[in-house]
């Protein structure tokens, strides 16, 4: 009669297989998660950046003077929301202004609005971001407080290719 069980030499042969195979998947899981969550951050990045310029676009201003098309139709508004080069002073501003134009009450178009929200950090996991303003250097660690010229993550992290997220 033929025993038909598994031996002691398979099961530490299939055992060390699994093994093998489950130390060389941790780490390409590790590095995935990482990927995803950098691909989102250079996304947000994207999205915000586009969102200030488009700003700056509308609401352009050289101190006194003001230039862009919704500057000029809301002058009142524009010293409210836009800094002295015209971006603007905070990150809120982008979620909408106030319209005070003739134009805003026939349209019924009272708020002009550049994100849906201000998106979370994927690195940090808070929609706090690291400010710079149009004088300050690229490599600032303080925001001046008088608008925002661009934005990076607070993470001090470094990125899979070498960078530091912050320089991004």
């Amino acid at each position: 009669m033929k025993d038909s069980g598994v031996t002691l030499l398979e099961l530490l042969v299939t055992v060390t297989i699994l093994s093998v195979l489950a130390s060389v998947a941790v780490p390409l899981h590790r590095v995935s998660v990482k990927r995803g969550k950098e691909l989102e951050l250079r996304q947000h990045l994207r999205v915000m950046r586009a969102a200030i310029d488009l700003f700056k676009t509308e609401w352009n201003r050289e101190g006194d003077t003001l230039l862009g098309v919704q500057c000029i139709k809301n002058k009142l508004t524009c010293r409210d929301v836009s800094g002295p080069y015209g971006y603007p002073k905070s990150l809120r501003a982008l979620l909408g202004v106030e319209l005070t134009s003739q134009e805003a009450t026939v349209k019924g178009v009272a708020v002009r609005r550049y994100l849906r929200a201000i998106p979370v950090d994927p690195l940090t996991g808070k929609n706090e971001w690291r400010l710079r303003c149009y004088q300050d250097p690229p490599t600032a660690d303080s925001w001046c407080g008088t608008d925002i010229y661009d934005v990076s993550t607070k993470s001090e992290e470094v990125a899979l290719d070498g960078t530091k997220y912050k320089d991004w």
